[in-house]
Parts: C-alpha cells; sequence; structure tokens
C-alpha cells in the first residue's frame, strides 16, 4: 500500500537532482574586464585609481596592487567591504563586488608584473637616509621599536599573506596609512602590531622611513605572470 508515495518520492528525487545538475555553474568573474571596465554594477574600474598596469598613482597616494599576495589583497576587499578597515574610496567598491569578484581580482593583481618604479616622490638627504635605513632595518630598540624588516622581511619584500611587501609603494601611501595606524583609523593587522610600531615613530620618523621604503627597486616575485 505504501508503494506508491515511495515511488513518487523516488522520482522526485530523481526528477530534482537531474534539475540540478543541469543547472549551468556560475561564470567565472572576468577580474581583468572588472579592473579595467568595472563589474557593470556600479562598480569603477580599478584602472581609474590603481592604473592599468597596476602599478598604483604614487602622488596621489593609490597604492601598487601588482605583485602583492593574493590572500592579503583579498583580506583587504573583505575588510573593505565590512568595515574593519575604513577608506571612503574603497568601501563603497568592495561592498559593491560580489565574493567571488573580490577573489579573482586579488588572483588577478597577485599575477601581474610589478611595473617600473616612478622616480621617489620625496628626495631624501644624508640624514634622513640613515634615519629611514636605520628604522627600516634595525628599529629602535632603547624605545621598543623592532625593525620594519622583522615582519615584513629584508628590504621589505613582505612575508606571507599579512606583512605585505613596502617597496614598490611610494612614501605617500606609506606615508598614509602609518599615521593611520598610529590614530587608529586602520585597525585590521594581526594582533594590533602596526598599531603599536606607528605609536613609537615621529612625524620625521614616518617621513623618513616611507621615503627610504619608496626609495627601494621592487622586483617582481617568482611566479609572478601576466594574466
Amino acid at each position: 500500500m505504501r508503494a506508491v508515495p515511495v515511488l513518487a518520492t523516488a522520482v522526485g528525487l530523481l526528477l530534482a537532482g537531474a534539475a540540478l545538475a543541469a543547472t549551468p555553474p556560475a561564470a567565472k568573474p572576468d577580474a581583468a574586464a572588472i579592473a579595467q571596465q568595472g563589474n557593470g554594477r556600479g562598480v569603477a574600474p580599478c584602472a581609474a585609481c590603481h592604473n592599468a598596469n597596476g602599478g598604483g598613482q604614487p602622488a596621489a597616494g593609490f597604492p601598487r596592487l601588482a605583485g602583492l599576495p593574493a590572500a592579503y589583497l583579498h583580506k583587504q576587499l573583505d575588510d573593505f567591504a565590512s568595515g574593519a578597515r575604513s577608506n571612503a574610496t574603497m568601501q563603497p567598491v568592495a561592498a559593491g563586488l560580489s565574493e567571488a569578484e573580490r577573489a579573482a581580482l586579488a588572483t588577478y593583481y597577485s599575477r601581474l608584473p610589478i611595473p617600473p618604479a616612478a622616480a621617489p616622490a620625496t628626495t631624501l638627504d644624508a640624514q634622513q637616509k640613515a634615519l629611514g635605513e636605520t628604522l627600516a632595518t634595525r628599529g629602535r630598540w632603547s624605545k621598543g621599536l623592532p625593525g620594519c624588516a622583522q615582519c615584513h622581511g629584508p628590504d621589505g619584500v613582505g612575508v606571507g599573506d599579512h606583512f605585505p611587501p613596502l617597496i614598490g609603494q611610494s612614501s605617500v601611501y606609506i606615508s598614509n596609512q602609518l599615521h593611520a595606524w598610529q590614530k587608529g583609523t586602520r585597525h585590521n593587522d594581526p594582533l594590533q602590531l602596526m598599531q603599536t610600531v606607528a605609536g613609537k615613530l615621529s612625524e620625521s620618523d614616518i617621513a623618513a622611513v616611507s621615503a627610504w621604503y619608496a626609495a627601494q627597486p621592487a622586483a617582481t616575485p617568482a611566479g609572478a605572470q601576466q594574466p
């Protein structure tokens, strides 16, 4: 007496499974198109601020994205979208991107070769150069200040997915971020390390270390390629 309902249920499950199998998978976002043209849903092209080659706009403080770790870029986009990282320009952009689009853009930019650096926006005199190099490589242990290289690697090449490269970024961008950490308007770092470090820097320290890193040549990491 129960065979008909059971059979009907089985047929229904088979039909539902067939319908799911026939549903085409969602198209993978075209990161290159979004970067150059926007996503067609109100998000402006990334190239408008970060340049067509991902090199950024040094004088305006828009950072280089090309060659940065994909996981780092993805986290920053997610943080902008959620409000964990505050920026009036980037928050609406990131919020207008889907999770898949943010992931695709992070991978796209991580694979771009680092473009030739523009001339440093700030020229260092001998005293500033010495101060910037000291802070970058050795720190100021009398004040409990570690060198930037201890987290960001030798010459600021970057370490892992949480400590991005500093070389190849403009002095304006680095300075802006150090001030943001210092003021607490940026706080999406692991264990609040950068807030502590920035709080120990003077204005002259920030100017010197930002300009020193901006003057260092950046090389495309191994494995990077044209998307």
